[in-house]
């Protein structure tokens, strides 16, 4: 895997681009505010994917709410959970332009105003836009910075810190599988809604978390340049006020000699203050432009380094390999939420609602998981295992134990076939350790 600058720390400001000297290697890397750094992407798992894993309790509130097919009613959970990972480049441009931190706060801004425009809704229509598409675009924007501040944190125990991260998943789907179950319960899946989106909140809160390296030498050397140009400007713009007030003051001449005193007075007082009222309104004009050049030479800069990664030179659909890799993922994420999505479902028509109702199966999934992801990220870390061999073994038991779920008749054998999907599943936090292998951070 080749080095980057985000790998060895070096400072990005807020995933600036500034390359004016070379840094220092940041202390934080591997450890320090790193493990910050983890437990904001922990919460970022929990809040989202954790929420998503639990939406099968609410598939069953809407078919009973809207009367629609299974098919339609589920196109909405698959939308939102289809979204949060197909707008991931798209979310790369604005990273590059706004940052991580930035990009995460307006996530969970969108995420928490999709739960809660759902909770209106009178059509299942309308939960494609308000759910499938508001809060799925606002769980991607999350997502993605959660996983990529972790990259650039972690180095020797990346896969480990990875894999601690991402077991937010399966504590989210056992948190909030009970919490939307309780909720529906006591308030009805309206107002549960409603309240999910007051907790989604939070994401700003470990969006605020994600601080980007930044050493003290070339911060202090970027606010320098910064406050130079902005001492110029500020010179210039002093300037061209001062010549605009001159100008205004200056330019009436009298006309007539015959007039007095007070006249003179009077519309000396009248030109100075239209003098002062135009150069206030050009002042006003020159701060808008300054302050849209900013924004446009940032939105340029921005473009071209998302442009450039993505479909520049060094493309990443170069890579033969990767685009293998992108095509299984496709269908590897398509077949890893079936269980969550249609588990309420095989349990219903199965008549095993009360052994479910003991220990419910898509909490066995969550707690698992979480074992999954941990062991399977300690076992990658060893110098003696290819990260590879493991991540291929438990995919295929995964596949293999979606595909014999719906043969099984019993509770004690859908639990069996449920905790090696969870364990299995584990492999998920091996996915940005073997994509960085492949194209770097």
């Amino acid at each position: 895997m080749y080095t980057s600058r985000e790998d060895i720390g070096y400072n990005l400001g807020d995933d600036s681009k500034i390359g004016s000297k070379p840094a220092e290697l940041n202390p934080n890397i591997d450890g320090g505010w790193a493990w910050m750094i983890v437990l904001s992407s922990f919460l970022v798992h929990i809040l989202t994917m954790g929420s998503q894993m639990a939406l099968g309790i609410l598939n069953m509130k809407w078919l009973e709410e809207f009367n629609q097919s299974r098919g339609l009613t589920a196109w909405v959970s698959s939308l939102s959970m289809g979204i949060t990972l197909i707008v991931g480049p798209f979310i790369g441009l604005f990273i590059s332009m706004c940052g991580c931190r930035k990009t995460a706060i307006i996530g969970g801004i969108l995420n928490a105003l999709g739960w809660i425009l759902s909770a209106y809704v009178s059509n299942v229509h309308y939960l494609f836009l308000t759910f499938g598409v508001t809060a799925g675009v606002g769980s991607g924007m999350v997502y993605l910075p959660a996983v990529v501040m972790v990259g650039q944190y972690f180095q020797k125990r990346r896969a480990l810190a990875q894999g601690l991260s991402t077991t937010g998943t399966g504590f989210g789907a056992f948190l909030m599988t009970a919490l939307l179950e309780y909720l529906c319960i006591e308030f009805g899946w309206r107002n549960a809604m409603f309240i999910q989106g007051a907790i989604s909140l939070n994401l700003c809160v470990c969006g605020a978390l994600m601080r980007p390296l930044s050493p003290k030498d070339v911060v202090s050397e970027t606010y320098v340049l910064r406050s130079n140009s902005e001492d110029n400007q500020a010179k210039a713009l002093s300037h061209s006020s001062e010549t605009i007030k001159s100008n205004g003051v200056l330019s009436e001449e009298p006309e007539k000699k015959a007039i007095t005193n007070e006249e003179v007075l009077d519309s000396s007082q009248h030109t100075e203050i239209r003098g002062r009222s135009r150069s206030g309104r050009n002042m006003h004009g020159l701060f808008i432009l300054k302050t849209v050049s900013q924004l446009v030479i940032t939105v340029r800069k921005g473009f071209t380094v998302w442009y450039s990664s993505y479909f520049g030179t060094a493309s990443l659909f170069t890579n033969r390999v990767f685009v293998a890799f992108i095509i299984w993922a496709l269908f590897a994420y398509s077949s890893f939420v079936i269980p969550f999505i249609h588990l309420p479902e095989i349990v219903k028509q199965s008549k095993l609602s009360r052994e479910n109702n003991i220990f419910p199966l898509t909490s066995i999934i969550a707690i698992v998981h979480i074992f999954g992801k941990v062991v399977l990220g300690i076992i990658s870390d060893l110098p003696c295992i290819s990260t590879w061999n493991v991540f291929l073994m438990a995919n295929f038991t995964l596949v293999s134990c979606i595909l014999t779920l719906p043969l099984m008749q019993t509770y004690i054998s859908l639990a069996v076939v449920c905790a090696l999907i969870g364990f299995s599943s584990g492999y998920f936090s091996l996915m940005p350790v073997v994509t960085e292998d492949l194209v770097g951070t």
